[in-house]
């Protein structure tokens, strides 16, 4: 069956920037619509650049092509499937299957150019690396998960998030009823941002909960220099909770507070992206943050994080990356800052929190700290005793107020002689 291919969305937004979903159908010969997918893609690629550790982060385009690879199916001798083409060579496809009552993506294949130097800088060649998935839905529902959630491959982390797709479609458009990811039915009794202590594993019998509030990390002292000086300056006190499963079954949670004598720090810069690199003992987490150039803000875009878990983990090493993120944000030239501990997310089971932080990136003049962009959390913090005293201040003018008009009526009867 021969197929035909168009894919609606916005221009192409530049990497690092921030990403909004993309929206791609696929067609048969006779124009009818069998596939729709609705969604968000973030890529994180570790390689090899001159013999060095590198990543690369990007978003899938919004102006990404439907492939001609891409087809409806027909019958038992091919199965649908979705092809999606960007930049210099690259594509991701997802493979469609059906059993009995539910289809699933059975396969998702990632085809990266290394030659690409806007997004691998000093690497060659090209790599293709698939993936058994999860996504699954009953047929004659949409597929709808707004978590997000991530696809581990050799070398390649993929995170899907705000999905709507369907394949099998009978009518050309998405159905009304809708199949929910396991995330988002979950999501409400995801794990609360807990203050624990310098470095501590607790073994509880279900949900993993500390019970007492111990010190915050101490802040320390980052920067990273780029081709035009320093490019990042951050002070903060960083903190790393997991949860985990132990070989019993149980759930465990591993709590480390980052030691700033004791963590080195790395990373690098371009025009519009820049790199954190953090190690503390076993442990790794590398910021990125990316520039808006139409609004001139800088922001945290991702952040991944790996560590070595207790014996008593069922998976020692643990890895977790998020690179659809949108916090610690701020006007460049100025600095962003927070005395209120932030929780960042990084999955459903890590989160990394920071306490006093104050962060600029990109724009730094002679190594030092611009004005001071509050965030969120303090200003709430600061507004609540403002609302309270201005309460108390309104109620003792109504008392007053009260006051001087009783006194008035109780000398109203009488008449000066």
């Amino acid at each position: 069956m021969k197929a035909a291919w168009c894919a609606a969305g916005g221009t192409l937004s530049a990497v690092g920037f921030l990403q909004a979903s993309a929206s791609f159908e696929v067609k048969d010969s006779s124009g009818k619509v069998c596939i729709i997918a609705d969604l968000t893609v973030a890529f994180s690629v570790e390689y090899k650049s001159r013999g060095q550790k590198e990543f690369a982060h990007f978003f899938l385009p919004q102006n990404a092509t439907v492939e001609p690879q891409s087809s409806c199916g027909s019958g038992n001798t091919s199965h649908p499937i979705l092809v999606l083409g960007f930049g210099a060579g690259h594509s991701l496809s997802l493979n469609f299957s059906e059993l009995a009552d539910k289809y699933q993506v059975e396969e998702l294949v990632f085809h990266y150019n290394l030659s690409d130097a806007t997004l691998f800088h000093n690497s060659t060649a090209g790599k293709r690396v698939s993936h058994k998935t999860i996504i699954q839905a009953y047929v004659g529902t949409k597929y709808r998960c707004i978590s997000s959630k991530h696809v581990n491959m050799k070398n390649v982390n993929i995170t899907f998030s705000n999905v709507t797709l369907e394949a099998y479609l009978t009518n050309g458009t998405f159905s009304m009823n809708k199949t929910e990811c396991a995330e988002d039915m979950v999501s409400t009794t995801a794990v609360a941002p807990t203050t624990p202590k310098q470095t501590t594993s607790q073994v509880p019998t279900t949900s993993p909960a500390p019970t007492a509030s111990p010190p915050n990390p101490a802040v320390g002292k980052y920067n990273v220099t780029g081709p035009n000086g320093t490019c990042v300056l951050a002070y903060m006190g960083l903190q790393l909770n997991i949860t985990y499963l132990k070989k019993d079954g149980k759930m465990g949670l591993d709590l480390l507070n980052f030691i700033p004598h004791n963590t080195t720090f790395s990373g690098r810069c371009d025009n519009t992206s820049a790199f954190l690199n953090l190690t503390f003992e076993k442990t790794r987490i590398i910021f990125h943050f990316a520039l808006n150039a139409s609004t001139e803000k800088f922001f945290l875009q991702g952040l991944n994080v790996s560590t070595t878990l207790p014996s008593e983990a069922k998976v020692p090493k643990f890895e977790a990356s998020n690179n659809s993120m949108s916090d610690l944000r701020a006007t460049v030239g100025n600095s962003y800052k927070c005395s209120a501990e932030e929780n960042l997310q990084v999955t459903n089971n890590a989160l990394v929190n920071v306490f006093n932080v104050q962060i600029q990136v990109f724009k730094i003049d002679g190594d030092k700290f611009g004005a001071v962009e509050e965030c969120q959390l303090d200003e709430n913090n600061m507004l609540i005793p403002i609302i309270v005293g201005a309460a108390l201040a309104g109620l003792v003018l109504i008392v007053l107020i009260a006051y001087l008009i009783g006194r008035k009526r109780s000398h109203a009867g009488y008449q000066t002689i």
